[in-house]
């Protein structure tokens, strides 16, 4: 669910803005509410909303100047209403981003479509942010696997992870086929790769977790156990370290 945190001074508009909206039906809850700018961006910055809803004339620090201070700290959207409709103020709430601005008295109709379209808003900017960790990852694979790999031992154990991900690979095993120490070829794999050799075989796990989630079909605790992982909450752990979102979520 989206979280939004309402910032207004006036109590009545601010309990009509948490009561008189159908937050669930939008997929929103209100996670809180400020009555002046000042805690508005403390607000903010403890409870790290997806959408503040703010007036812009308040009492010790205004909306625009809660505005830039809270979006160096915090990433969300923002939607104005505001009794004043000067062009100044509609210029600078532009020029951080804001694309729905609001005039009072509130009409409630427009303020639902200005929380749809703030929503799709969201929603594509997640979509980009995940596609960019994906390429990230994956770039990151192929530059390794890419490598003009020195040792032997090295291209030994990338081709061990390539050809043995799916199953329980360890490290111990390879080094009695290789008769080498653990401790050597970890220290050989990071020189080279700049990696340890768990951490490449988490990224390796995760880039073909995501094409089966593409391509096949499959549910994902099925796609956890096609790449190595018997535990899916571990899988799922691992997976939002990487590509910083949960297998679920990535997912929609």
């Amino acid at each position: 669910m989206y979280r939004v945190l309402i910032v207004e001074d006036e109590d009545i508009i601010r309990k009509g803005l948490t009561y008189k909206v159908d937050w669930l039906n939008n997929n929103c809850v209100v996670v809180g509410s400020a009555i002046d700018g000042n805690d508005g961006l403390d607000k903010i910055k403890e409870l790290k909303p997806d959408i503040v809803i703010t007036d812009i004339r308040m009492p010790f620090k205004d909306g625009i100047i809660m505005l830039e201070e809270a979006l160096a700290v915090h990433d969300f959207e923002t939607i104005i209403i505001s009794g004043y409709s000067e062009f100044d103020y509609a210029q600078k709430a532009i020029s951080l981003g804001v694309s729905e601005y609001i005039l009072k008295p509130i009409d409630f109709r427009l303020l639902d479509i200005a929380i749809q379209k703030t929503r799709k808003k969201i929603d594509a900017r997640q979509h980009e942010e995940k596609k960019h960790e994906y390429l990230h990852l994956y770039q990151e694979v192929l530059d390794v696997e890419a490598l003009s790999v020195h040792s032997t031992y090295v291209s030994a154990m990338l081709d061990y992870i390539k050809g043995n991900y799916p199953h329980r690979v360890s490290i111990t095993d390879l080094s009695e086929k290789l008769q080498v120490s653990t401790v050597y070829l970890n220290a050989k794999f990071k020189d080279e790769t700049n990696y340890t050799f768990n951490d490449f075989l988490n990224r390796y796990r995760i880039i073909k977790a995501i094409d089966f989630m593409e391509n096949s079909g499959k549910l994902i605790y099925e796609i956890a156990e096609l790449v190595g992982f018997k535990e899916y909450k571990y899988f799922s752990q691992v997976f939002k370290k990487y590509v910083g979102y949960s297998p679920t979520h990535f997912t929609k």
